[in-house]
């Protein structure tokens, strides 16, 4: 079973879920402040899920996140929060969270998410699709030794999940792609997401509202990506 990282600072909480999730089987190491996760992660400790508070003294937990992406560290991580504006939300996912949980859900929604999420975290024992190392596409270049979109010459700075979309929509360039089968591929095949059965489309149109903007940041007419109502996106050629 995977093993994950519990972080915070509300002590019966954290051993709550903490039991609740050894007694499913995962192995999970507590910490109750940001501050000893770090330590924990900078002397080579590792995991394959963080479950990470929001809301803790000293280092937030928007605080620990950026600090671990500023080292490299990929550990997918999930934040528990009882801040349920979308703010929190898109901050969280402009942060490098892979997903936002409000604390009052229950557990197996909770233990749902974290199957997908690490289990989409490990090598696939299926081979990989043969691709060349560099799509034109019009003004924009994808770099994918490197995963990098290049827009008429300037570099995007894409985080990899915001990469991973945009190379969907430029490999369906011309066609629609749902809000479903974007959503899958960042989290893995029939994720449950959100409130709702379609709650997902909130999450995937923030994606896509990042998308749009680090484009137009360098380049203000940039009008490429197109909204299909109901259903989803496409990527739209250059006239």
């Amino acid at each position: 079973m995977p093993h994950l990282l519990l972080v915070d600072d509300d002590d019966l909480f954290r051993e709550s879920l903490g039991l609740n999730l050894i007694d499913e089987g995962y192995e999970v190491t507590s910490f109750a402040n940001g501050r000893d996760v770090l330590a924990y992660l900078d002397q080579g400790g590792e995991a394959d899920v963080m479950l990470l508070d929001w809301r803790m003294p000293n280092l937030t937990g928007l605080d620990v996140l950026r600090q671990i992406r500023a080292t490299g560290t990929t550990i997918p991580v999930i934040f528990l929060t009882v801040l349920s504006d979308d703010i929190y939300e898109e901050a969280a996912l402009e942060s490098g969270a892979v997903d936002f949980i409000d604390k009052s859900r229950r557990l197996p929604i909770l233990l749902k998410r974290l199957q997908l999420i690490a289990e989409g975290g490990r090598p696939s024992s299926e081979p990989e699709p043969v691709r060349a190392s560099t799509m034109q596409l019009g003004r924009l270049t994808l770099r994918f030794d490197i995963s990098r979109a290049v827009w008429a010459g300037r570099t995007v700075d894409l985080t990899l999940t915001e990469f991973k979309i945009l190379t969907l929509l430029a490999e369906k360039a011309g066609q629609d792609v749902g809000y479903r089968e974007i959503y899958d591929l960042v989290h893995g095949k029939n994720f449950i997401a959100g409130h709702g059965s379609e709650g997902y489309r909130a999450n995937v149109r923030t994606f896509i509202k990042r998308i749009r903007k680090k484009f137009r940041d360098v380049d203000s007419g940039f009008d490429h990506i197109e909204n299909y109502a109901g259903f989803g996106y496409r990527w739209t050629a250059e006239g």
